[in-house]
């Protein structure tokens, strides 16, 4: 039986990216596809000038697509920097200055400047899988929930419909996000601004 909140959480992270890895490429890349155009026509996205983004990792929901079709919009990206407490801190959108990071997706070069979350409007917040009330399924470092602690603007979960689940375990440090997005549509979560 499994006992603290670790090992609950290291059972589910095992069997969702099990589910991701079955569901399959092309799935996946259809499925990310339909979450930027449910994200591109959201009155949220259209008015936000400055969006925090992520470089997908190999089966994560790619919102790629978004970069290039919306150039207008001034795109950050998480640089993390563990041995500093597990921060992430932020930078432009940079094709040419990205580099890659040993958990596998790509980040910006470390020379690039760095922004400050203050500026920060909308976050894409990827995830292995949310539940319904808008907790996160992460890799287990925490840096998304130290950042979404503190974040004025509006939180937007990244997740397959396959992953979005009824209930997701969660502890004093995590922080829920205010909506969701899958190819299925948005989802305002109960009670979040």
């Amino acid at each position: 039986m499994l006992t603290s909140l670790n090992e609950q959480k290291q059972q589910l992270r095992k069997q969702c990216n099990a589910i991701r890895t079955v569901v399959g490429e092309e799935i996946r890349l259809h499925a990310s596809q339909a979450i930027c155009a449910q994200l591109a026509a959201w009155e949220v996205f259209q008015t936000s000038d400055v969006i925090l983004t992520y470089m997908p990792m190999s089966t994560e929901v790619d919102l790629r697509l978004l970069l290039t079709d919306f150039p207008g919009k001034r795109w950050l990206l998480p640089r993390i920097i563990p041995k500093e407490d597990h921060c992430m801190v932020f930078h432009p959108y940079d094709s040419d200055n990205l580099i890659q990071h040993p958990f596998g997706m790509d980040e910006p070069a470390p020379h690039l400047p760095q922004v400050s979350p203050g500026e920060i409007q909308l976050a894409l917040v990827p995830g292995l899988a949310f539940d319904r009330c808008g907790w996160r399924l992460g890799y287990g470092g925490g840096y998304f929930d130290r950042f979404l602690k503190d974040f004025g603007g509006v939180s937007v979960g990244v997740v397959f419909q396959a992953l979005l689940l009824d209930f997701l375990p969660h502890g004093e440090h995590d922080v829920p996000v205010q909506w969701l997005a899958t190819e299925d549509g948005l989802i305002k979560i109960i009670g979040k601004d």
